[in-house]
């Protein structure tokens, strides 16, 4: 999972390496090597720059993380996205835009996860909202606790990624439907080349 630009560096240099050692003089010859050995999840929390800024301010901006999918999609590697975290009346209006964005940028598959407050986070988070959201605040918790069986967190398995309630049954919902829309519901994932990998010896 990434939620930085940094594999295009890492796009770049291996690039570069394949054409210092002779072994790539097109970049399509490139692509499809190097999209039988690796797929990549990109992370999205959401495209208002600003929101963005705030819920997570010292990661790549959503047009940079948007590029890491297109460049990774143009040079033949599977490209999937995650919808992370998704927080009720506070980023879940931007889903639709976020697959839409992805899908245009060459995306094929996508996931989503509803908001998760283990242990501590649950008060750090309250914290933090009524800092910066105080309008929003007892909304957003409320929905969260509909989602969680009246807490804030939900640590069972097969329930702690999506919740549950009428609230949770609604964001999935419009994940699916807006999925199958866009193609990013494949289920089957690509075969990967690894013939290539050589095991340790050590």
């Amino acid at each position: 999972v990434q939620r930085g630009d940094l594999p295009l560096r890492d796009l770049i240099g291996a690039f570069a390496g394949e054409m210092a050692r002779g072994q790539c003089f097109q970049s399509r010859k490139f692509a499809c090597e190097r999209g039988r050995h690796q797929r990549r999840q990109a992370h999205e929390r959401g495209l208002d720059f600003r929101a963005q800024r705030v819920l997570e301010p010292r990661a790549a901006s959503p047009a940079a993380r948007l590029r890491v999918v297109r460049a990774l999609a143009d040079a033949g590697v599977p490209v999937g996205v995650l919808l992370a975290p998704m927080i009720p009346a506070l980023n879940d209006h931007e889903l639709e835009r976020l697959l839409d964005a992805a899908a245009g940028a060459g995306a094929t598959r996508a996931a989503f996860m509803l908001l998760r407050l283990p242990h501590e986070l649950g008060q750090l988070f309250e914290q933090w909202l009524r800092e910066h959201y105080p309008l929003r605040a007892d909304r957003v918790l409320n929905l969260l606790r509909d989602s969680r069986g009246g807490r804030l967190n939900d640590p069972r398995f097969g329930h702690r990624m999506r919740g549950e309630g009428a609230y949770a049954r609604m964001l999935s919902a419009r994940f699916q439907a807006a999925s199958r829309r866009l193609g990013l519901d494949q289920q089957r994932r690509s075969e990967l080349d690894t013939s290539q990998f050589v095991r340790d010896p050590q």
